[in-house]
């Protein structure tokens, strides 16, 4: 049964009080830098790792000084006491912000890739269990040629594994921290205390920044944001039409007690997937803030903050939520057998065409005019309802062409599905031959 769920994890990630940790994680590091060297004495570290900040008190004292990180200063020195004159010795609110959010960006690309390993293990798990379940492939919403619906699916375990490279190389774009000053130069701290303090917080220092870590590494976070967002979307909207009346293969969980419409009790409408659908859309609306971040006005302006105070949060938690709803869809997900098989019989023998049309070539007939006789009689068969193979034996040109029994022998579903094997192999599902 599919439930609404809340996403605590990632809530907390994003939350004011788990900022506010992070803050102080890069301001201790780089106490703990410059105490290294000398320049804070090691006895004041003790009470500097202990300190903690009042949210209540540094709200209260936001109001006053309209600075979020002048208040968290003031906060923490009132935790702190005298030892509080060693804090942010060197930095700027950036160098703490900025190295704090590569932080949080990790640790939220830690729970998404958990999540996209969770939705490519259900995948694996429906390819491998519909390996051999024959299907109608369609081109243009068009019936085309005979798949295996373990194989549509094998598609996405492939796209859910391209989301977790994506989302390698996003984190490796903001493993960086950046604690080189007002406008990046070093002026009141050495290079050596930042690669120290960026060390002890698991983060590589940015080999050349201003008074920020470069939006362009934030875009791209948002980007892979938006391609995974927009893969969810696929996979929701395939199953939403399989589950159409008309088409019926596929469903979508539905909950004993779960009802569809307040006017017609039959209903049994995909709400799962179309939700899907709408935070995909909303998580590929943050990516364009996050392309006009990149630019700002000199070394540092302001105008990436509030936005991002949205965007990223949003993004994440959004994406969060979709990628379980997805899973969950994936695995309690009803397959119809029997609806799949019907609807390949469902155009009389259509769809292979191809192969009517390749026999015809290759035993000598010009490729236009086995075209034509072949689109003739799919014509013929699409208009009336009638057999194509039926209305192909009563022509004379393919009969003079080919023999009944190898007219029949161009019906065969096998022929299709024989190199289906090859993307399990390909994808590690089976093993290779």
């Amino acid at each position: 049964m599919i439930e609404r769920y809340t996403r605590p994890e990632m809530g907390r990630l994003w939350s004011e009080e788990y900022k506010i940790e992070l803050w102080l994680r890069v301001e201790v590091a780089v106490c703990e830098a410059w105490a290294e060297r000398g320049e804070i004495p090691a006895e004041a570290l003790p009470e500097i790792r202990r300190a903690r900040v009042d949210l209540a008190r540094m709200a209260e004292i936001e109001r006053e000084t309209q600075h979020d990180v002048i208040a968290f200063l003031r906060a923490l020195a009132e935790s702190i006491g005298p030892e509080s004159r060693y804090v942010h010795l060197g930095l700027t609110s950036s160098d703490v912000v900025d190295t704090a959010l590569s932080l949080q960006i990790l640790d939220a690309i830690e729970l998404l890739d958990r999540d996209l390993a969770a939705l490519e293990a259900a995948l694996a798990d429906v390819a491998l269990a519909h390996r051999e379940t024959v299907t109608i492939g369609r081109t243009h919403g068009i019936h085309a040629e005979p798949t295996t619906f373990g194989l549509k699916v094998a598609v996405w375990v492939d796209e859910a594994r391209r989301a977790r490279r994506r989302l390698r190389f996003a984190r490796q774009e903001l493993a960086v921290g950046k604690l080189a000053g007002a406008v990046g130069t070093h002026a009141n701290i050495p290079p050596e205390v930042e690669e120290d303090a960026c060390r002890r917080l698991g983060l590589a220092p940015v080999a050349a920044g201003t008074q920020i870590i470069q939006r362009d590494r934030h875009a791209t976070f948002m980007a892979m944001l938006g391609i995974i967002a927009a893969s969810l979307e696929k996979i929701a909207t395939e199953i939403r039409h399989l589950q159409r009346t008309e088409v019926r293969e596929a469903e979508e969980p539905f909950a004993e007690g779960q009802q569809g419409s307040s006017a017609m009790p039959h209903k049994r409408n995909p709400i799962l997937c179309e939700r899907v659908t709408g935070l995909a859309r909303l998580v590929r609306g943050y990516v364009m803030p996050a392309l006009e971040n990149v630019a700002l006005w000199h070394e540092r302006d302001i105008s990436h903050s509030s936005a991002e105070r949205v965007i990223l949060p949003d993004a994440c938690i959004a994406l969060d939520y979709a990628l379980d709803l997805l899973t969950g869809v994936v695995r309690g997900l009803t397959v119809d057998r029997e609806r799949m098989r019907a609807n390949v019989d469902l155009t009389g023998g259509l769809i292979f065409s191809q192969r009517v049309l390749l026999a015809l070539v290759e035993a000598g007939m010009a490729r236009q005019n086995a075209y034509k006789i072949v689109q003739e009689a799919a014509m013929t068969a699409w208009r009336e309802g009638t057999s194509f193979r039926a209305l192909l034996r009563a022509d004379p040109r393919v009969t003079a062409t080919l023999t009944p029994a190898q007219l029949d022998e161009l019906f065969d579903l096998a022929y299709h599905l024989r190199y289906a094997d090859t993307a399990y192999r390909r994808l590690g599902l089976l093993p290779n031959q």
